[in-house]
């Protein structure tokens, strides 16, 4: 493989992960569709990608930590809570491996849009709504989680954005919400990429190694955004984000439908 290509590969790589650690989603979301149009091979892309968000995320958890945006000390809320999002999200990703779920591809697409979207809007229009000050619910992450879990089980994607947003509306910090995500998303790539490995028995390690290496060194920058970042510009750059990822995944099923 040619090593501007593989350059050029990682630069993405570290610019989408940091947009992604930074406002909580779309690493996935924006770097799958350009090593798509780069001619690589969905077999190929998505256990990198997964590869990339497990280093990543379990590197950018501990920067978070270091950093003080979450606490990943034995018994900690935030530990706990990681763990149980993380957990959740296996069972979606393998169903995604495995093939289970039958919904046509077009389906799967705007449904998933539309939930980003949902989710992008409420961040935004509930700046001034008393929901964003609610108190912590277990219940409420927890269906959140259910809900990304199912997301990522049947389209591999749609996560990121939905838990982070979803956290936030649920009574979760901007700060740990974010560095929360990181931690459940690590745990969740792992179940994902020992399931791909399994299927397929293959992964092709040149573009694993560049995308892994560009989201890596992101990792510590982008905690950093987030520590001084006010948590009002990140719900609003969380909010913008979002929206815009579920737009544009919306605008691309339609054009892919009228083509």
């Amino acid at each position: 493989m040619d090593f501007w290509l593989l350059a050029l590969i990682a630069i993405l790589s570290l610019v989408c992960e940091y947009v992604n650690a930074t406002f909580g989603g779309g690493y996935g979301t924006l770097l799958v569709p350009i090593l798509l149009l780069l001619g690589f091979d969905i077999i190929e892309v998505v256990p990198a990608v997964l590869l990339s968000q497990l280093a990543t995320g379990v590197i950018a958890a501990l920067a978070h930590h270091r950093l003080g945006n979450m606490d990943l000390r034995l018994g900690s809320e935030d530990l706990k809570l990681a763990l149980v999002l993380g957990s959740l999200g296996t069972l979606g990703t393998a169903l995604a491996v495995a093939g289970q779920l039958s919904l046509p591809g077009h389906v799967v697409r705007a449904y998933v849009g539309f939930m980003v979207l949902a989710v992008g809007i409420s961040l935004l229009a509930g700046l001034r709504l008393k929901v964003l000050n609610a108190s912590f619910s277990w219940k409420k992450v927890v269906g959140i989680s259910l809900l990304a879990s199912f997301n990522k089980g049947i389209s591999g994607g749609g996560y990121g954005p939905l838990l982070s947003g979803g956290q936030v509306l649920s009574g979760v910090g901007e700060r740990k919400a974010i560095a929360i995500t990181a931690l459940s998303e690590a745990i969740t790539c792992l179940a994902g990429l020992l399931a791909y490995l399994l299927a397929f028995k293959r992964l092709t390690w040149e573009l694993a190694a560049a995308v892994a290496c560009g989201a890596m060194i992101s990792a510590f920058p982008s905690a950093y955004s987030v520590m001084k970042a006010d948590p009002k510009h990140l719900r609003i750059g969380m909010g913008v984000l979002i929206t815009a990822l579920g737009v544009a995944m919306l605008v691309r099923e339609l054009a892919t439908a009228l083509a």
